[in-house]
């Protein structure tokens, strides 16, 4: 650079130009690269909103000191303390509000993931919240907590000193786009695939379709949602915590009442699918917490991911384990996985020969362990039908028409028990399950010509149970044990 120092008591050293007057500025507390670059977001936004920024040594203690703080959340916090550190606010102001949010070099303030989650601290503490201005309306979904966005740190500084004071933000109303679905209407035939959704749907029960290309398997997964209950208010904020800590929320994307749906790739990682990372994130089978996650080509999918499923899909939730920290999300979704019966897909298929060898089918299905099917309830078979079949099939039911038994049947589920069938454990299950004696002695025979293991036969029973509760029966009958069996796993690859 010709012509010395840009400005008067620059130093040049190397390549890098500092301020002389400039004061040390040290983060201590275990801080990430993000929250340490927050030095140099802070000074320049300090400066550029007019504000003043104290020629003397800064020291920031990010407690408690052993655990490691991420992300640019802290910048305003340490904004607003380097200024009531120098009387430009009054402390006390700071004593009455939970803070967060990024700064930009000009002093505004940019959208944090997690907002909804720090009005939910700042409720439990009995505190406001202050927090970007793009965030407000998404944490002001929480109740009981006045939460105030600042579209910069002039501005946040304002509120504070009482100069300017925010208006409490107001929580966007559900957005109606979010349940507009794929409707049933849409499919025509595979009356039994069909059922086979309504019931994993109705009892929350996990399902694998199985059949050739174009038979239909994505179409139907693709409407699960929109037969699925809305979610209640406690659930909905339950998926909105976990996709605001993901940073999938906005002030354009509020809280919906539809259920989510998720459909990975199968080329995606272990922690892509169950959550973690170096920076620990809800992964796919959270971020379906009460809806759907469809994974497609089932066995395309590496193996040690698809191990990963067991423990989520029997305990509803998710820990991360890491050398500093355990974090738990929760997971209770509802798995719809298709496949294809062999590699080339058309084993059995009416119109096409098969062109894999017993060698090549064997290693299809020896990629899904047997552990992972028994925890699949339902096991259907989706047969590819011709042109004519479709051109003679009847209208198809909509969405709607499904969706009221569903409705009916999980509220006598919850009137009943409390929860889904799909949960049922233990003594619940005795309790609640309660089948006719010609039902009891078909339920043994089953159970011993199909080798059920004690978590199948419990599964056979909760399936048996949604299949009563769609026909409004109290008891458990014989006719609803064998559409239960039905659903049963068999040999694949065969």
């Amino acid at each position: 650079m010709c012509g010395g120092p840009p400005w008067p008591g620059a130093l040049e050293s190397g390549s890098a130009l500092v301020r002389k007057t400039d004061p040390l500025f040290n983060m201590v507390g275990l801080p990430d690269q993000a929250v340490s670059e927050a030095r140099e977001r802070v000074r320049a936004a300090v400066r550029n909103a007019g504000l003043p920024f104290p020629a003397a040594r800064i020291t920031v203690n990010l407690a408690p000191a052993d655990l490691r703080k991420e992300g640019p959340l802290y910048d305003l916090p340490i904004a607003l303390g380097v200024l009531a550190a120098q009387d430009a606010l009054p402390a006390t102001a700071l004593a009455e509000v939970v803070v967060a949010g990024e700064l930009a070099l000009d002093g505004s303030l940019r959208p944090i993931a997690g907002a909804v989650n720090v009005a939910l601290l700042s409720a439990s503490l009995g505190l406001n919240a202050l927090l970007p201005e793009a965030n407000a309306s998404e944490a002001a979904l929480i109740e009981d907590v006045a939460v105030y966005g600042a579209a910069s740190l002039a501005q946040a500084v304002a509120h504070l000193t009482g100069r300017q004071p925010l208006a409490p933000a107001l929580p966007l109303p559900p957005d109606p786009q979010s349940g507009i679905v794929p409707d049933l209407a849409d499919l025509k035939g595979q009356a039994g695939a069909r059922r086979a959704l309504e019931i994993a749907v109705a009892g929350g029960h996990n399902l694998l379709l199985m059949g050739s290309p174009g038979s239909g398997k994505t179409m139907l997964a693709r409407r699960a949602p929109g037969i699925l209950p809305p979610l209640t208010r406690t659930e909905a904020l339950e998926v909105t915590r976990v996709h605001s800590a993901a940073g999938l929320l906005s002030a354009r994307r509020p809280l919906g009442l539809t259920p989510p749906y998720r459909a990975p790739h199968h080329t995606v990682s272990d922690a892509g699918l169950i959550g973690g990372g170096s920076v620990p994130r809800p992964g796919e089978v959270s971020l379906a917490h009460r809806g759907v996650l469809f994974l497609d080509e089932f066995p395309e999918f590496s193996r040690k991911a698809l191990e990963t499923l067991r423990q989520p899909l029997e305990e509803g939730q998710v820990q991360i384990s890491r050398a500093r920290l355990s974090v738990g999300y929760p997971a209770r979704f509802q798995l719809i996985a298709a496949m294809n019966p062999c590699p080339c897909g058309f084993l059995a298929d009416p119109e096409q020969p098969c062109r894999c060898t017993p060698a090549e089918r064997h290693r299809y299905a020896s990629r899904l362990s047997g552990p992972l099917l028994d925890r699949i309830d339902l096991h259907v078979t989706v047969p590819r039908l011709s042109v004519d079949e479709l051109t003679r099939a009847p209208e198809p039911e909509p969405s709607a028409a499904v969706q009221a038994r569903v409705t009916a049947a999980r509220a006598r589920m919850l009137s009943r028990q409390g929860a889904r069938n799909a949960e049922l454990t233990g003594q619940a299950l005795r309790r609640h399950v309660l089948l006719t004696p010609g039902a009891e002695t078909f339920v043994r025979a089953a159970a011993g010509q199909l080798g059920l293991t004690g978590r199948g036969y419990d599964r056979l029973l909760r399936v048996a149970r949604t299949v009563a509760d769609l026909a409004s029966s109290n008891e458990i009958r014989e006719t609803h044990l064998a559409k239960a069996v039905g659903f049963r796993p068999r040999p694949l690859g065969s």
